[in-house]
């Protein structure tokens, strides 16, 4: 292989590894660094490719979902025990 190809590998492999990731894999992040369970290497992966605002966007939403899924059960419970 000469060396230009070699120098165009490396260029592709630098941009592959720099990828940002999908919208799927930010969710998986923050939900598994939500309840804690987040690996190392998943950790670095994302501080690597990732853009900050991306991952606390879809932690503040996350964060909404829940609340009102916990105001919903609650409501669901008080209404049922008061018949």
């Amino acid at each position: 292989m000469s060396e230009q190809e070699t120098q165009k590998t490396q260029k592709t492999q630098k941009t592959h590894e720099k990828k940002a990731p999908g919208l799927l894999s930010i969710i998986q992040s923050v939900l598994a660094a939500m309840v804690g369970i987040q690996s190392k290497s998943k950790h670095e992966q994302d501080f690597q490719g990732g853009h900050i605002g991306n991952y606390i966007f879809v932690g503040i939403v996350l964060v909404i979902i829940f609340i009102f899924t916990l105001i919903s059960i609650v409501n669901s419970i008080l209404e049922n025990a008061g018949q």
